[in-house]
């Protein structure tokens, strides 16, 4: 769910629109919205009660508590609220934030007691949606949460009107009880429908017999666009109070919108030095955190985050807007550009990084002129080509560009970026992706499966242990959910993971090295990533049984299982699945949005299954309620070294063997981010003896499960030893570890750090990358939670620059203790690399199947010979500029593109009776379809009709360049018995000229540059028509003439080459395209006049049979 605010009259537009209640709702959509450009003049004719009525004006920019600072005008004309207006618009407001005041609401005054007003506010939570209600409203309402009486509405329930006035309604005047039941009811009825998030009225108004909403807060689920957008129309979320809406901001929110990528971009101060492009949600918070604990908040410049596998392209317009906004005024300390980021899961860095090096590239004089220094810190797929192709760009441009990878900590750049920490001459260099895939042992047998207990362990415990009997951790009858942020991508990781405990006893583990799953989708790269997960951790069986894709027929899908390949069913349907594999207890989906309810739903009819993961990025966040309980849509990440992973969770394999995840450690951790988790991974795996298992229960607000769920889990499994957390700003359920801790329910290390603390330094509000990154109270900030886990006695470092450090230190303590044994690395078994994957590395090379040098549809805009469509349409260049492109390869000239277009009219159809036109209607009226009737007249196509292009521009060039003269190359023609091609017509002569020739002839005569072959050929035809009048030069022979004038004097070709196009069958290709017109009329005319099927007439045929022979 993505809560985003509206303004007050969007609110209230559809409050007015959508709400149904029988209580008398008054001054229904009567507001004016006024600015510094309104003419008020149109203003009062499109709303005559400015003129009639006393008036409230007030700021609608999202401001809160307006009526405290002194920013609502009441019970005013309209010629007080001019005035009242002029010491108000665009003027600059302080208050915690600190903007102009640009746009007004103005609304009727509503005169009323105080006892008329009321405060209502509905907003929702994990549980479901909170209904606030206090008999006492306005302005000093107070602290409403002490206050207010409280109704909670659970998931897919309704509000019923007699619980509203038995729990709410106490303090009312018995005779407006019953009004405002019915418009509570009809209030939180319109917030569920349309989808909102919160919706706070303060003052509603109740007189005697009627209801005045006076002024309006709310939020909606913004990713349920696809759901509302008939009621929506097109919603505008202005900016924060406080910080401006800037073009670029829109751009990249347009990119966004229209890529499965995931772009993000907020200016917090243009003028600072601080700028970051940082990939992944998670670990752009980090990184704001990071400038602002080191001091830097004043200077940062921006907050944004690319994420999800962007294009090249995308990379590139993202990046080339952050550089152009940095190099637009200088800072006397110069600037530093942060270009971060977690370790990905399968976004080839050095693809990603290829755009951004285009933009240093195309904006290094600015950045030097600005004296700008890059910091560069990535992992994952590929970074190191990736590093590597950022340092060249650094030394060819002079600009100073400072790379590190995953040996280096996250946000050590950010130190080093701020003065804090030296920048290391040499930084240690990981090895390249490929020496990650085999190890130094020389078998490639399946090592002995001594990894499967935790690796501080000599012997496997049990993979189920009983939950303390006292304190149970998960309730049976519940289910434990986990998510990961989302981030719209080709690859998605997952919504949800439950255990559906109502079917099995209670379990502390979610997988085991024996799971089974059934993968609803064909995600080939998934599939396959998890089958090496398995191999390198030595399961004896792959953990994917079968895959469900409902588009296709039941058929086989070819995989590798280390060195040999495997064929995995795939099933139509999802119950031939479940039947036949009746050992599978894990269902992943990549069901899309749209249809993940459904799938989802079946899911849930078959008891087998125990956990499910369901992956759709971008559905809105509205909980779903199945019967075994609820479940919200969100990405997750799971993974259990040694047994399981989800789709893509822990990135590729050199990362899953770089991190150790082949086999367990001693160290469970649950993590907001799934972006993250993966840096978490890594980090465990640099200070400790590895990771015991991971989950990601994602950025959403409400996410699936919580942190409590997991932390309770680790808590009773022996073979975790210290439990890591990373929670963000947000949400309070970090307090209940808290809590969990001071009772004693948690006992072993927790090591917890919530990311976010930069939001409090902020002016104004900022929505980081996750839904649910954004505090609503002072207890969901960041600051606070990380006090208060402080305090519990969890280990809470002073930043996330210090988390490893303490991680290491906890778990050396454990180690000094005895409670932790490390043991013997074990090697794990030698997988190959895929060889598409190795070539996109550039470890290997194959000569291509094919080559084109005419178009390119890889990137983000089809570009024909090397111009993008874009251009082509900008240049107005038609239909002919397009042939040359694609045909000769050259931009020709305007002429030339006109020549080409008037071909194209003149050879497009020339009548039924013709060879082409003729089998093109037999064919249609024999009931074939457009492409073969098509095909059948362009078969017909050669010497004897329509081929002549082609062989009169030879014949003709030929006896040209060899200097004959016209009446040689004639009589020369007659001598060798050969017709002369291009001259003469069946119907057309010199007293009956064909238009199409002359209009043409006219044309190159005015246009082209030189005629020397056309001249040529004309002189040949006086010769011809002396002897006989219809001898003419025909339009095919125009044409060939004169495209060999237009390619070899247009300046676009050498001789050679245009030779070369007359050659190669060039000049028929127009007449073949042109008559494709007109055959496909014959066609469309045929079936329109519905005529049957053709048979030839017996009196049109000559029968000549042989006489009977008699013996």
């Amino acid at each position: 769910m993505s809560a985003k605010a509206i303004s007050e009259q969007t609110g209230k537009e559809l409050l007015y629109k959508y709400i149904c209640t029988s209580a008398a709702l008054h001054n229904r959509f009567k507001y004016a919205r006024v600015g510094c450009d309104t003419d008020w003049e149109r203003l009062t004719q499109e709303h005559p009660w400015l003129l009639a009525e006393r008036l409230v004006v007030k700021p609608d920019q999202l401001i809160k508590r307006r009526g405290k600072l002194g920013l609502v005008g009441i019970d005013l004309d309209l010629t007080g609220v001019k005035e009242w207006l002029k010491s108000h618009l665009m003027k600059e407001t302080v208050g915690k934030a600190k903007g102009l005041l640009k746009n007004f609401l103005i609304e009727p005054f509503v005169a009323h007691k105080q006892e008329e007003e009321f405060y209502v506010c509905i907003f929702a939570t994990r549980e479901g949606d909170h209904v606030l209600f206090h008999h006492e409203g306005g302005v000093d309402v107070g602290d409403v949460d002490a206050k207010a009486q409280r109704l909670l509405v659970g998931v897919d329930q309704k509000l019923e009107s007699s619980a509203l006035k038995s729990h709410l309604l106490s303090h009312v005047p018995d005779h407006k009880r019953e009004v405002l039941a019915s418009f509570l009811v009809g209030l939180f009825n319109f917030y569920e429908d349309l989808y909102f998030t919160y919706l706070e009225i303060n003052p509603l108004v109740v007189t005697e017999d009627c209801v005045y909403v006076l002024d309006m807060a709310a939020k909606i689920d913004a990713t349920a666009d696809y759901v509302c957008k008939a009621k929506w129309g097109d919603v505008e979320f202005p900016p924060p109070f406080g910080r401006e809406a800037y073009p670029e901001e829109a751009y990249i929110a347009d990119l966004d919108a229209k890529s499965g990528a995931s772009l993000k971009l907020t200016l917090i101060n243009p003028s600072g030095r601080i700028w970051t492009m940082v990939a992944g949600g998670g670990a752009s918070v980090v990184y704001s955190d990071t400038i602002c604990d080191l001091g830097g908040v004043n200077e940062l410049a921006n907050y944004g985050e690319y994420s999800g596998a962007p294009s090249e392209q995308q990379t590139y317009d993202y990046a080339k807007t952050i550089l152009s906004l940095m190099t637009r005024e200088k800072h006397k300390d110069g600037k530093v550009l942060i270009i971060g980021g977690s370790i990905a899961n399968f976004t080839n860095v050095a693809a990603t990084f290829k755009g951004i090096v285009h933009a240093i590239k195309d904006y290094q004089g600015p950045l030097k002129e600005h004296e700008v220094t890059i910091f560069v810190r990535r992992g994952g797929p590929n970074y190191q080509e990736g590093l590597r192709v950022m340092g060249e760009v650094g030394k060819t441009t002079g600009i100073p560009i400072h790379v590190f990878g995953t040996e280096t900590h996250m946000t050590a750049i950010v130190g080093m970026a701020l003065g804090h920490r030296p920048i290391p001459n040499q930084p240690p260099v990981a090895a390249h992706t490929a020496n990650f895939l085999l190890n130094s042992s020389t078998s490639v047998s399946t090592p002995a499966t001594t990894r499967t207990a935790s690796f501080s362990e000599s012997s496997p415990p049990s993979e189920v242990t009983p939950a303390k009997k006292s304190k149970p951790g998960v309730p049976p009858g519940s289910f434990s959910l986990c998510c990961s942020p989302t981030s719209s991508s080709l690859f998605p990781l997952f919504d949800l993971v439950f255990s559906f405990s109502i079917h099995t006893a209670k379990a502390t583990t979610l997988f085991s090295r024996h799971t089974k799953a059934i993968i609803w989708g064909m995600q080939t790269r998934a599939v396959q990533g998890m089958l090496d997960f398995d191999y390198v951790c030595s399961r004896d069986e792959p953990s994917v049984a079968a895959m469900v894709y409902p588009f296709t027929g039941d058929h086989k899908q070819k995989f590798y299982w280390g060195h040999k390949e495997i064929l995995l069913p795939v099933y139509k349907n999802m119950g031939d699945a479940m039947k036949k594999h009746p050992e599978v207890d894990v269902l992943i989906s990549f069901a899309s949005l749209r249809s993940a309810f459904d799938s989802t739903m079946e899911t849930m009819q078959y008891p087998q299954v125990k956990r499910a993961a369901f992956g759709n990025s971008s559905a809105s966040k509205k909980p779903l309620t199945v019967g075994h309980g609820v479940f919200h849509s969100e990405q997750v990440g799971g993974i259990k070294p040694g047994c399981f992973k989800i789709g893509n969770t822990g990135g590729m394999l050199d990362n899953i063997l770089a991190s150790k995840l082949y086999r367990p450690g001693s160290v469970a951790y649950v993590s907001r981010s799934g972006g993250m988790s993966n840096e978490l991974n890594n980090i465990i795996s640099l200070t400790t003896d590895g990771v015991y298992e991971g989950v990601a229960i994602g950025g959403d607000r409400y996410p699936g499960s919580t942190f409590m769920d997991h932390v309770l889990r680790y808590q009773d499994t022996p073979g975790v030893k210290m439990i890591v957390v990373l929670g963000e700003i947000g949400g309070t359920e970090e307090y209940k570890i808290c809590q969990g801790i001071k009772e004693g329910r948690i006992t072993k290390p927790v090591v917890c750090w919530c990311i976010g603390t930069c939001a409090t330094m902020f002016s104004s509000e900022v929505q980081f990358g996750h839904a649910g990154a954004c505090a609503n109270q002072a207890s969901e900030t960041a600051v606070a939670k990380n006090q208060a886990l402080r305090e519990a006695g969890a280990f809470v470092p002073k930043s996330f620059d210090e988390l490893g450090d303490v991680i290491k230190t906890v778990y050396d303590d454990l180690v000094a203790k005895g409670i932790i044994v490390p043991a013997q690395e074990v090697p794990p078994p030698t997988v190959p690399m895929d060889y598409s994957w190795a070539r996109e590395l550039g470890l290997i090379r194959k000569p291509a199947s094919f080559m084109t040098s005419i178009c390119d549809e890889r990137g983000q805009e089809l570009i024909y010979a090397g111009m993008p469509i874009t251009e082509v349409f900008k240049e107005e260049m038609g239909l002919g500029g397009v042939l040359g492109l694609l045909w000769f390869q050259r931009r020709l000239p305007r002429y030339a593109c006109q020549f080409i277009e008037m071909c194209l009219m003149v050879t497009a159809d020339h009548g039924p009776a013709v060879s082409g036109a003729h089998n093109t209607i037999v064919c249609a009226r024999a009931g074939k379809d457009l492409i073969s009737s098509l095909t059948s007249g362009l078969l017909t196509i050669g010497d004897r009709f329509g081929g002549a292009l082609d062989a009169a521009a030879k014949q003709f060039s030929k006896a040209f360049d060899s200097g004959l003269l016209p009446m040689e190359f004639v009589n020369k023609m007659k001598k060798d018995g050969k017709l002369i091609m291009g001259i003469g017509h069946r119907v057309k002569s010199i007293n009956n000229p064909d238009m199409r020739v002359q209009i043409l002839k006219d044309f190159v005569k005015q246009h082209f540059p030189s005629t020397q072959l056309l001249d040529y050929a004309l002189d040949v035809e006086k010769i011809t028509t002396s002897k006989k009048p219809n001898l003419i030069l025909n339009v095919d022979g125009l044409i060939g003439v004169s495209f060999v004038d237009l390619l070899r004097t247009c300046g676009g070709f050498t001789r050679d080459e245009a030779d070369e196009f007359v050659e190669i069958g060039a000049l028929n290709g127009i007449f073949v395209l042109g008559r494709s017109m007109g055959f496909i009329g014959h066609y469309l005319d045929q079936k329109r006049l519905k005529q049957g099927l053709y048979r030839h007439p017996w009196d049109d045929i000559s029968y000549v049979l042989p006489e009977h022979m008699s013996m």
